[in-house]
């Protein structure tokens, strides 16, 4: 049974709105989600609210990833965030927020490594809002010498990168794996497949096989719910097996999102959808994508 199953969740959120400041859920106009209307995560979210949305399963690990922070700071919320561990228990590891293109990239960088449970750094990379020729040189893009200024620091100091940008940038992010092949790459939200059209589904299959063949790089699959729509296994199958096909069963993790996709679906229906998808898989695999890939990845101990 999928309830019994230990779980460890790749990707989720804690934060405590109005107490810390995170400009996209504090500040007014609320600005354009890809889920739409997103007022009701404008509120607490931290461990005890996880555990009652997780409610009957078992999450015995589980990662924080930054959840934009005020940027001015961003080794407060990894500061936070080891309060909440220390206080709760959870998470067991973090991903913290870095803005790999400013001058002092490599200084936030050496503060970040410095917290025990920090494994990596995210930083969403500037993307075009739609597949277009001529944006790779874009400042702030995964091309931009000053974000590869800051990214080349991470092996550095031992951290990994989370990666969350629309697939058609993942040509990109293989030239970023290939030129600094010793830093890991985390791609979130299985590379953002909102276009469901044939013709958008192709795309994104081809831009997930051009990220696989780094092998440096892992996918979380997760974040994958449609505006409008309730989570359905039926609109997200095939997501799940593609991407899973792609990159291999050892380089996917199973992943919540939470509260984020609490907009799309309850923790029961997502985790249950993809316990559906992969039910015929052995045992081991099934292990393997909920949670001991994440365990390994993430560096996190048993």
């Amino acid at each position: 049974m999928i309830e019994s199953m230990p779980i460890v969740d790749a990707h989720h959120h804690f934060w405590d709105i109005p107490r810390n400041y995170h400009p996209w859920l504090c500040d007014d106009p609320m600005i354009p989600f890809r889920y739409g209307d997103y007022s009701s995560l404008r509120k607490p979210f931290l461990p005890p609210d996880y555990e009652a949305a997780t409610g009957r399963f078992t999450v015995m690990k589980s990662v924080t990833v930054e959840g934009e922070w005020n940027p001015a700071d961003p080794l407060g919320e990894t500061r936070w965030i080891h309060q909440v561990a220390k206080e709760y228990g959870r998470p067991h590891a973090h991903v913290a927020q870095a803005w790999l293109d400013l001058d002092d990239a490599e200084e936030i960088l050496s503060g970040q490594a410095d917290f025990p449970l920090v494994r990596s750094v995210r930083h969403k990379p500037r993307s075009s809002e739609r597949p277009l020729p001529g944006t790779e040189t874009e400042p702030g893009g995964m091309s931009d010498p000053s974000f590869q200024r800051g990214y080349s620091f991470l092996s550095r100091y031992g951290l990994s990168f989370d990666l969350q940008t629309p697939w058609w940038h993942l040509p990109e992010a293989l030239k970023l794996g290939e030129k600094y092949p010793e830093t890991r790459i985390i791609l979130n939200h299985t590379g953002l497949p909102s276009d469901r059209s044939t013709e958008g589904l192709a795309a994104w299959r081809s831009a997930m096989k051009t990220l696989a063949q780094f092998p440096g790089a892992a996918v979380k699959i997760s974040g994958i719910g449609l505006p409008g729509k309730p989570w359905q296994l039926e609109d997200n199958r095939s997501i799940i097996l593609d991407t899973i096909e792609i990159f291999s069963v050892d380089r996917c993790m199973f992943a919540s999102n939470f509260p984020v996709d609490s907009l799309v679906g309850n923790f029961e229906t997502i985790f249950s959808g993809f316990f559906e998808a992969v039910r015929d898989f052995n045992e081991r695999d099934i292990r393997k994508l909920f949670a001991e890939n994440a365990l390994r990845i993430y560096r996190i101990e048993d």
